[in-house]
This record gives structure tokens, C-alpha cells and sequence, in this order.
């Protein structure tokens, strides 16, 4: 009781009461009255040598129907003046209704009975897997703590709070707004947003985002974005707005209760007429045997139970909550998928490619060997290299000033130019420093060296002339041949990798993860290129998913059939061009987000399959007079029950994590 809202409680106390009242009246006997009065009925019985006469059983049983059935008829009323005529109040209405037009008035109670109960339950079932997500998601803070000029701390709503101000986050509270730390140091649970138990460390310098749960230490973190641009609010805005994109699925039960309602009124209405019309029309004797023996008021009872049987509830409900359960489901791992639409596709999903740097490796690379050209000293290979990628953001400009191990002076270092998929030139002291792959040696016409190691090798001219070249590696992540496993057990049957890497080092990866395809030494419109011929070449019917960083794969993510950006916490360019964003680095969990989507699925087409089948079978027997109004009530209600319990099953994923 506790768990239902007032309006539920309400519910309940309809149903308890018109239950029991119903239940009173089948055990009550018939009242017997002296004297005839209107709305009484003459007994067929002599008392005291008089006629007696009781009170009409319909009387009674029209209390508990108007308890429980008022609000379905006035809605049926209410939409049909509006236009909507063909939903379900509308059939309970005609066939309740009609019910007790043929005297059948304890049928006609305990269908709206039964009926409303099914209502109970499929609103508590909706509002369960709401409050599920909306507990899940309940990540916004209320109020930041913003620090004034004078040092003092005001109490404001994250709204309130600019872009450059400063804000305290103690420890226990959820970090407001994005921000980077000014001073302190602390563990944040990230769990809310990823999924994942373990806190991430932060201290001076480094970014913070919203929604994350800080620990320990007192932080001070100057606000970055706008409370509309944080991390949070997009991702809530994701979840809120996920139920906007529907899988065909749920657009085929759309246009399928459009059209199916008004068939099924017509299919009843001439189950009644057209039998009542033989009646009337041809003698008995020349009847057919269907005919034989019945009356209009027994085809009026058959086409009343055909229309409690059609009601479309189990299948409007059960699908759309199904798609709701898997989308947060997936959220409790830290997948945020933006629509069933996408949840749908991904379970159709048969080829997976991925990007390399980043996505199957750690991203962090290391610098494992220097080979300088005969004359040049490896501190000046290294210096040189590093000081041309200083005002690179690029993982590997990262490793080499992180080798070099020097605090660098900016001015040291002009007209810097990062060439997309080729490497970095600059002026350092003057002289001309570039720093890349080998299409960047090549087309500056400079003769370079190969390298037989294993990794990513970054050759570096000094003034034109080859200076060396330094070798970088980057390693698998460790839930990266997890991930590989995973998606073939779950039905992939294809999975390939796109890198800028050398053809050594992809071969390397692609070997000691078991991906069956690699292409190496792309640039960005090359993995575009690649993602083209493998879509021309799949099946209409299954999908391709591409899973990238999602900043610089912005592109392929966006070609393919499904994006998937990973790693991608915070990072508005995965948002923005993902379908689904997995909110921390770990890629075991495409596995789990592809048997999320093929679990949904299953469970979406056993609800459709199992509604038509139940309703399909039980409307024959009501038709040839077999079906009882009991078997339509189970065939509308219990079908509904049954269907919303299995698609309650789409929000357990504990044991796929």
C-alpha cells in the first residue's frame, strides 16, 4: 500500500468495495416485497393466496457497477464526443453495457471489475519501472555551493551559477556542474553515471563533471559549462526524451490498435446482425443448423464477449513497457541508449567495427624505443618531437611531452600545424620540426626508415632532413578480447578494425584479440570509405554498429546503422553523435548493451505473439458460441497480466553485467 500513489490507493479501494459488494449480492436471496412498486418484478409463486413481487437483480448489481465503471464510461463518452471513438473504454463500455441489456448483469460487473484491476496493475507496473529509472537517474543536484568574492559560501540553484565562478563541493555532495579542480583532492563515485563501483581520483587541474558523488576531500571547482550543457542535464535529456524514438515495433502495435479496434467493432456488429437479420428473415424450418435453436439475444451475448476479448491492452502496453524496461536496464549498467528505435537495431546487429586507439586499446601511450638517425643524440630526437607536438591534444603528442619529462617553454615553439591523419609541423627555435606517420614523411619527400616493433612509430625531420624515429605503443585493454568473446557468443558474426595505426601494429592487435578483419593506416575519411563497402555488403535486414571514441569518429558514428561511443564521459561530441554511449571505458559492456537489446526484443515478439495468439484462439470460440464472458475476460486481462509481468523481466539485468 505504501508503494501506490493516491490515485492508485483510490483504485484499490474501488475494487475492494465493488468486490465485495458483488460478492454479497450473488449470496443474497431474492427480497420478496407485499405490494407492487415500480422497478419490481412478479414472482412466479403464490404468498399468503396474493401475488408476491421482488426486487429486479439488476438493481443490486448497478451499485458495484457504477462504483467500479463510472470513470470507463464517462472516458468512453468523453472521447467519443471528442472524435476518438475505437479504444479500449470504449469496448469495456459497449460490452459491459450490453451485458446487462441481456440480463447477464454479474458478467457485466466483473468484467469492468476485472478490467479495472488489469488497470491497477498495468499502472503500478508502468510507475515501478519509472520510478526504477528515475531513481537510477536522480543525479541532478538541487543546489551548488557558490563561492562568493569575499570567501563565503551561498546556497544557489545550479541554473543560477555562470560559467568561471567558483563552487565548493564537500564531501558527501554531488559535484553541481562541470568544472575543472582548483584546489583539493578526493575520490568521486562515478556509479550514478557509469555503472561502475570503483571512484575515480581527482585533484588540482583536473576536470570534474556533473553528478559524480565526492567522497572524501573538500574541492573548490571552477565551473566550466552552463547547467543546460552539463553532463547531467544531457544525459537526463537523453533518458526523458528516449521514449520519443520508437523501434517498428511499437510503431507496427501503433498503427496495428488503429486500424484493429474499429475491425474488431464492425467483425462483432455483424456477428449480431447478420445471424439476428436469418432469424427474422428465414422460416425455422429452413434455418441452417448454426441457426437452429438460438436467439438474437444469444448472438448479442457472443457478440458482446468478442468485443471484452478484443481489447488491445496486453499488446499497447506490454511493448512500449518492454523497450522502457531495456532502455533502463541498460542505464543501470551505464549504457544510455537514446531510443528503442536504436535498442531494436542493435539487437539486429551482425557486424560490429571498431576503432582501434582509445576503444580496444588504452589510449595511453608509451614511449618503448628511440631510434635516432647516425649524429643525432636520442635527448634531441625526443626534445624535438616533443616540443613540435606540445599544443597537440593527441594521445600520442601526450605520450612523447610526458617521455621528454620537461616543463616547455611556449615561445620556443611557432606556426605550429596539426595535419589530420598525418602528424604535426612547427617551428621550434627557429628551425623546422616535423613529427608523424610515414604519409607525412612522404610527402615532404623525406627518405625514412622502417621500424619491424610492434607499435605506433612517429618519424621526425629536423630542417628537412630525417632525424629518426620514436616508437610509441598502446596496449589492449584487458576487457578488450572479453568484449570480442562476448559479441560472437551474443550472435555477431563479424567484427572488424579501422585504425590509422601501421599495418604491423594493427595486425597485432586484431591477432591477439580474435577480430576477424583489420584495415590499417586510414585517415578519417578512409573509415568512413571502409564503413561504406561493409554496409553494402550486409543484408538488408541485419545491422552495423561502429564503436568509436566519439570525438574524432564523429562521422563513421554517424554512417553506420548504430553508433556506439565509448569511453565517452562527458564528452559532447559522443552525445551528440552516438546512439548509444556507454558512459566509461570499459568495452565488455557492448557486450552486455547487445544481449540487453536481443533479450528486449525476444521478450517484445513472446508478448505479441502470445496476445494474438490467446485473443486469436479464444475469438473463434466466441464466435461459435464456445467462449464463456469469463474465457474473454482472461483472453483481454489475463493476457495483459501475463504479458506485462514477462516485459517487467527487461529491467532485471544484474546477471549480464
Amino acid at each position: 500500500m505504501k508503494n501506490l500513489t493516491c490515485k492508485q490507493r483510490k483504485m484499490l479501494y474501488r475494487i475492494l468495495l465493488a468486490a465485495a459488494l458483488l460478492i454479497v449480492i450473488k449470496l443474497l436471496p431474492a427480497i420478496y416485497l407485499p405490494v407492487h412498486v415500480p422497478l419490481v418484478t412478479t414472482a412466479d409463486l403464490r404468498m399468503n393466496s396474493g401475488p408476491a413481487y421482488f426486487l429486479s437483480p439488476w438493481l443490486f448489481y448497478l451499485v458495484p457497477y457504477v462504483i467500479i465503471g463510472w470513470d470507463v464510461l464517462w472516458k468512453a463518452v468523453r472521447n467519443i464526443l471528442n472524435g476518438q471513438v475505437f479504444d479500449e473504454n470504449f469496448l469495456m463500455a459497449l460490452a459491459t453495457v450490453g451485458a446487462f441489456a441481456t440480463g447477464e448483469y454479474a458478467e457485466a460487473v466483473f468484467v469492468m471489475l476485472f478490467y479495472q484491476t488489469g488497470e491497477l496493475f498495468q499502472d503500478y507496473a508502468v510507475g515501478k519501472s519509472r520510478q526504477s529509472i528515475a531513481a537510477l537517474m536522480d543525479i541532478r543536484p538541487d543546489t551548488a555551493n557558490l563561492e562568493n568574492e569575499d570567501g563565503s559560501l551561498e546556497e544557489v540553484d545550479p541554473e543560477d551559477v555562470e560559467v568561471g565562478a567558483v563552487v565548493v563541493v564537500r564531501p558527501g555532495e554531488r559535484v553541481p556542474l562541470d568544472g575543472e579542480v582548483l584546489e583539493g583532492a578526493s575520490a568521486l563515485d562515478t556509479a550514478a553515471l557509469t555503472g561502475e563501483s570503483v571512484p575515480r581520483d581527482v585533484g588540482p587541474g583536473d576536470a570534474v563533471i556533473s553528478g559524480c558523488v565526492n567522497q572524501s576531500g573538500l574541492l573548490r571547482v571552477k565551473v566550466t559549462k552552463p547547467c543546460e550543457e552539463s553532463t547531467v542535464s544531457k544525459i537526463l535529456d537523453l533518458v526523458e526524451n528516449a521514449g520519443e524514438k520508437k523501434a517498428a515495433s511499437e510503431n507496427f502495435i501503433t498503427r496495428f490498435a488503429r486500424y484493429y479496434t474499429p475491425c474488431v467493432v464492425i467483425a462483432a456488429t455483424a456477428l449480431f446482425l447478420l445471424p439476428t437479420l436469418a432469424l427474422t428473415l428465414i422460416p425455422p424450418s429452413a434455418q441452417p443448423a448454426f441457426l437452429a435453436g438460438t436467439q438474437w439475444t444469444g448472438w448479442l451475448h457472443r457478440a458482446l464477449i468478442f468485443l471484452v476479448i478484443s481489447c488491445p491492452c496486453a499488446l499497447v502496453i506490454s511493448v512500449p513497457l518492454s523497450f522502457f524496461g531495456g532502455i533502463g536496464g541498460a542505464s543501470k549498467c551505464g549504457i544510455l541508449v537514446k531510443g528503442s528505435n536504436y535498442l531494436e537495431t542493435l539487437a539486429r546487429t551482425e557486424t560490429v567495427v571498431f576503432d582501434k586507439t582509445g576503444t580496444l586499446t588504452q589510449g595511453s601511450f608509451t614511449v618503448t624505443a628511440l631510434h635516432p638517425a647516425p649524429g643525432v643524440a636520442e635527448d634531441a630526437l625526443l626534445e624535438a618531437a616533443a616540443l613540435a607536438e606540445s599544443w597537440s591534444s593527441h594521445p600520442i603528442s601526450v605520450s612523447l611531452r610526458k617521455a621528454w619529462g620537461k616543463e616547455i617553454d611556449p615561445s620556443r615553439v611557432t606556426e605550429v600545424e596539426e595535419l589530420a591523419g598525418h602528424g604535426v609541423t612547427a617551428k621550434v627555435d627557429g628551425r623546422a620540426v616535423s613529427a608523424g606517420n610515414c604519409r607525412l614523411m612522404e610527402k615532404e619527400g623525406v627518405q625514412w626508415e622502417s621500424c619491424e616493433l610492434p607499435g605506433t612509430i612517429v618519424h621526425v625531420t629536423v630542417d628537412g632532413v630525417y632525424a629518426g624515429h620514436i616508437l610509441i605503443s598502446d596496449l589492449p585493454k584487458p576487457e578488450a578480447k572479453t568484449l570480442v568473446e562476448g559479441l560472437k557468443a551474443a550472435g555477431v558474426k563479424r567484427t572488424v578494425m579501422l585504425t590509422g595505426d601501421t599495418e604491423a601494429t594493427a595486425k597485432t592487435v586484431a591477432q591477439e584479440l580474435g577480430i576477424d578483419e583489420y584495415h590499417a593506416q586510414l585517415l578519417p575519411a578512409g573509415k568512413v570509405e571502409r564503413v561504406e563497402a561493409l554496409l553494402a555488403k550486409k543484408s538488408p535486414k541485419a545491422a552495423l554498429a561502429f564503436v568509436g571514441d566519439g570525438i574524432n569518429d564523429a562521422p563513421v558514428l554517424t554512417r553506420a546503422d548504430i553508433g556506439i561511443a565509448m569511453g565517452a564521459l562527458g564528452s559532447d561530441a559522443a552525445i551528440e553523435a552516438a546512439d548509444i554511449v556507454l558512459m566509461d571505458d570499459n568495452p565488455a559492456k557492448i557486450a552486455t548493451a547487445m544481449r540487453i537489446s536481443r533479450k528486449t526484443l525476444r521478450i517484445v515478439k513472446q508478448n505479441i505473439w502470445f496476445a494474438l495468439g490467446v485473443k486469436g484462439a479464444v475469438l473463434l470460440l466466441g464466435a461459435f458460441g464456445v467462449a464463456t464472458m469469463w474465457e474473454a475476460v482472461f483472453a483481454d486481462v489475463g493476457v495483459a497480466f501475463i504479458a506485462i509481468l514477462n516485459a517487467m523481466r527487461c529491467l532485471r539485468v544484474e546477471s549480464l553485467k
